[in-house]
């Protein structure tokens, strides 16, 4: 039987984000822990109708389990959580427009105000976690989670994450996660994603309506 879940590819070249996001970290990162989580994911729901569920429907299945299932909720959310990572970075620059530029505006004043927020999201969060930026009903807002939580398990719309477990950063930056994060917040975050993800937030909307 084949495993039901899969690493999926890197949307870049494990070098594309250098010198910000070195080859070595992505491979470690990528490599390593993410694949150790799709693989770990595949043992726990062998037999359990988990492997039936599409990894969205795990997670939020999950959330607030204990026990076994809460071991697969860790590793079922650090799956998503990567693969939702690697997509919220490019190394082509680019910049909030239409709608989601319209939404920044409104609710951070600017694209400046925003990335603060989110560098002091990642700084705050104590120990291993995720810094996002999410969408409730259309209005934007920052936050920040724990371990594997992430906004989607509760029903939130994520635009983007930022990952600050240390693996995340440490072969490159050591202790200064404050460095890395404006590395990243600065060159690489990937603004059309996060546009596509508040459009789809509005076509889901406009679909409940009718």
């Amino acid at each position: 039987m084949s495993a039901p879940f899969k690493l999926a590819p890197l949307p870049w070249e494990p070098s594309a984000l250098e010198p910000v996001i070195s080859a070595k970290t992505i491979g470690f990162h990528y490599g390593k822990h993410h694949q150790a989580y799709v693989d770990t994911l595949n043992k726990l729901v062998e037999g359990k109708s988990y492997a039936d569920m599409k990894l969205e429907q795990v997670i939020r299945a999950t959330v607030h389990a204990q026990g076994a299932d809460k071991k697969i909720f860790n590793n079922a959310a650090q799956v998503w959580n990567h693969d939702f990572y690697w997509r919220s970075l490019t190394p082509d620059k680019t910049e909030p427009s239409g709608k989601l530029s319209s939404a920044i505006a409104r609710d951070f004043g600017e694209t400046a105000n925003l990335i603060a927020k989110l560098a002091e999201a990642g700084k705050e969060q104590f120990g291993s976690g995720w810094a996002w930026l999410v969408s409730k009903d259309g209005v934007l807002a920052v936050e920040k989670t724990g371990n594997a939580m992430n906004p989607m398990a509760d029903g939130v719309n994520c635009l983007l994450t930022i990952d600050v477990w240390e693996h995340a950063y440490y072969l490159d930056y050591q202790n200064a996660r404050p460095k890395y994060l404006e590395a990243v917040l600065e060159k690489l975050l990937n603004w059309e994603f996060a546009a596509q993800n508040l459009e789809k937030e509005g076509h889901a909307v406009r679909a409940a309506a009718e």
